[in-house]
């Protein structure tokens, strides 16, 4: 019989007392365990609060002591002579918070921590802000640090990227901020932290940079003195970011801005007023526009923490033994020139080209000269390189099969097809679009070798054979030679060939290592070694090589570029350039408005690069171009090869190409045969072209030989020049 509705069966009440149980027994488990946390965590704060306890604010007076100890030393290649001690002759002068000025407080505080007066030493948002910008980043891109926490890791000893010396900068943080008043922590930054060089805190950066008390400088002074501690040598005032610098300049200001601290107009004027820095950086050491090279590179690579405190040992590639007599011949050289031809600045590279180890660095006539100023180093600037950007395209030239002997006509030449052969603009178009270059002397000499045409720097020769080359292998083997700033060939025009675009001193005498190291670029180096402070070794010197050149195209560059004879008539036959009984293959370049002036040559186991003008850009007198530079440069390169043995150049293979205008004759059968009637431009010595007429220089090209042949008639006994068919006409309206 069936049990009644509602009454409970024996083997329900088994269940349910055994689920009852279960859930007794968890509640057990459940508050045992959070008993278990809760005596944990109690023990943990206890701990904590003891920790917190014991731990003593640091002594802000051992700063000197702390930054020498661990200071990192940079040395030539022989690793005796000291280039550079980081901490050497360290320069701080502690000043009150009332001897600073308003502005350089509220410019630091706007850009490094804009809550400062309001959190209590440590801020969370900002901390993870960061941390996720880290993880995102995949490095320390945002360091979230309120100014209590650099003051904390300014005074640790340690100051290497661990859980547990942050947690410790944090609570010393927080204590540090119950401890003492804003404003003195404040103080504190302002003394403590690196402005650059052996510069530490702001008064000595003040006095250094400007000349003047940190209690008197401008809003925009105020601005670059709060700019420079997140990393002095990156936005170094006398370094190549000048760019960088302004634009963190314009942050600070932008941030005191939206603070309320400035008005928009003052904003305006700080950022318009571009503020002449009349102080050197570092007040010792040697060879320092190259040791600030290698301080940057190791920053880069290393942290500044590690460069600044890590004591490295850094043997560089440097030889001193070469760099302190050029130092002498360029700093005597520019003030020279400055007297004599209102150029007031000169910059030098030397490179060992057989595995790109720099050798010297010259970045300005004087490192301390406030004028220019010198601490800028021009030696890594931007700037036009003229021709001595010519033999990068000739190289192009006969790897495609030109030759030194090919004829191109040096005559009056339009290069725009959107203007008629005289200069003329066609409909619609503009005076500004026509092309067409001069040479340096203003004269034309008609048909012309490629060799004596490079021999003597002539520009229209060279414009028409970066033509015949085409960009797009120019702009390819500059790249491919370390002319990182030669990118797409769509930026440039023919122009290029005649320096129309920015490169380094440092990048293009490396490029001319190419030449002389028989076609093999090697990546320039600074560095031969690195150990820390324990002396474990952490970089050592590897060549970075490639080959990019065919041997016997460097024979024929290195050819040209060291034969006096076919220089002559440009030059003189003694000139500067030319070296006696020793082989040196040597180029010049002028920019067409005299604002550089540049030689670069090489020998098989030195190349030596110099530039010459004026820092501001002022042009020189054009009258005496060709005399500036040269000489000085003579000077340093015999201090650089010193008492070595001569070398010579590879000689390069005979000329076996099967057309006569590409082993020099264009005269054929008492008529011309120009190139353009001789050649197809991407293969020179294939077959010859079926209709010229087709290229688009074609008219403009032979039009300019005719005007020319119809002055100066040449020994062919004829002004008409042949086509490569009998169906081609010679346009009848090209002599004038």
């Amino acid at each position: 019989m069936s049990a009644e509705k509602g009454s409970t069966s024996p083997s329900h009440t088994t269940k349910h007392k055994t689920v009852h149980h279960r859930r007794k027994k968890h509640t057990k488990i459940f508050w045992e365990f959070v008993f278990i946390i809760l005596a944990l965590s109690i023990s943990v704060v206890a701990f904590g609060i003891f920790w917190v306890a014991s731990l003593e604010l640091p002594d802000f007076n051992n700063f000197e002591n702390r930054t020498i100890a661990n200071s990192t030393k940079i040395y030539d290649r022989t690793g005796k002579v000291l280039l550079y001690n980081i901490h050497d002759n360290i320069k701080r002068t502690e000043v009150p918070l009332s001897e600073i000025s308003p502005y350089i407080r509220q410019a630091t505080v706007s850009i490094e921590d804009a809550h400062f007066y309001e959190h209590h030493g440590f801020r969370p948002t900002s901390f993870i802000r960061a941390l996720l910008a880290n993880i995102v980043s995949g490095g320390f891109s945002q360091g979230g640090s309120t100014i209590n926490q650099q003051v904390v890791k300014n005074a640790l000893l340690t100051r290497e990227k661990t859980i547990s010396r942050k947690l410790k900068e944090i609570v010393i943080s927080i204590k540090l901020d119950r401890e003492l008043p804003k404003d003195t922590i404040l103080q504190i930054y302002l003394n403590e932290s690196p402005y650059g060089g052996t510069i530490y805190g702001v008064e000595e950066a003040s006095l250094s940079y400007f000349n003047k008390r940190a209690k008197d400088v401008t809003l925009a002074e105020a601005a670059y003195l709060a700019a420079l501690p997140q990393s002095p040598t990156r936005y170094s005032p006398f370094g190549k970011n000048r760019d960088g610098l302004e634009k963190r300049k314009n942050l600070v200001l932008q941030k005191m801005f939206e603070l309320g601290y400035i008005t928009e107009e003052q904003k305006i004027a700080a950022i318009n007023d571009y503020t002449i820095f009349d102080k050197s950086e570092a007040n010792s050491g040697k060879a320092l526009h190259f040791v600030m090279y290698v301080r940057e590179y190791l920053e880069n690579k290393y942290g500044e923490d590690v460069v600044e405190n890590g004591g490295l040992k850094v043997i560089t590639t440097l030889d001193y033994g070469i760099q302190k007599p050029i130092e002498e011949i360029v700093k005597n050289g520019a003030f020279e020139n400055e007297k004599k031809f209102k150029a007031s600045n000169a910059a030098l590279v030397a490179i060992d080209p057989r595995n790109g180890q720099i050798l010297s660095m010259v970045g300005s006539r004087d490192f301390f000269d406030t004028t220019i100023p010198g601490q800028f180093n021009i030696a890594t600037a931007l700037r036009q390189p003229g021709s001595s950007f010519k033999p990068i395209v000739y190289a192009a030239a006969f790897t495609l099969g030109y030759t030194p002997e090919t004829v191109l006509f040096d005559v009056e030449t339009q290069f725009s097809t959107l203007c008629d052969a005289y200069g003329k603009p066609n409909t619609g178009t503009d005076d500004s679009m026509c092309y067409m270059p001069g040479n340096y002397d203003d004269k034309f000499r008609g048909p012309i070798s490629l060799r004596d045409a490079l021999a003597q720097s002539l520009n229209i020769p060279a414009v028409k054979l970066l033509y015949l080359t085409g960009l797009n292998n120019a702009v390819s083997l500059a790249k491919q030679m370390g002319l990182s700033t030669i990118k797409d060939a769509s930026r440039y025009g023919l122009s290029l060939v005649l320096g129309g675009g920015e490169i380094t001193l440092l990048e293009l005498t490396n490029a001319y290592g190419v030449f002389a190291n028989n076609g093999v670029y090697s990546k320039p180096q600074a560095i031969l070694e690195v150990r820390d402070n324990d002396g474990t070794l952490l970089e050592k010197f590897t060549p970075d090589q490639k080959e990019v050149l065919d041997t016997n195209v460097t024979a024929l560059i290195s050819s040209i570029l060291s034969d006096n004879d076919a220089r002559t008539p440009s030059y003189g036959s003694n000139s500067a350039l030319y070296f006696g009984d020793r082989p040196v293959a040597v180029k010049t370049g002028t920019t067409n408005d005299y604002r550089d002036l540049w030689v670069v040559g090489y020998t098989p186991s030195i190349a030596l690069g110099m530039w010459s003008g004026n820092n501001d850009n002022t042009p020189i007198d054009k009258r005496v171009a060709g005399f500036v530079l040269a000489p000085v440069w003579n000077k340093a390169f015999k201090a650089a090869l010193g008492t070595s043995s001569i070398e010579y150049f590879p000689e390069p293979l005979p000329n076996t190409s099967s057309k006569p205008i590409l082993k020099g004759v264009y005269c054929e059968n008492g008529q011309i045969r120009t190139i353009l009637n001789s050649v197809i431009k991407n293969n020179p010595d294939g077959p010859y072209p079926s209709n010229p007429r087709n290229d688009s220089q074609y008219d403009l090209w032979e039009t300019g030989i005719q005007n020319y042949l119809a002055k100066n008639p040449t020994s062919c006994g004829s002004a008409q020049v042949e086509s490569s068919t009998p169906s081609v006409e010679i346009p009848t309206t090209v002599v004038q």
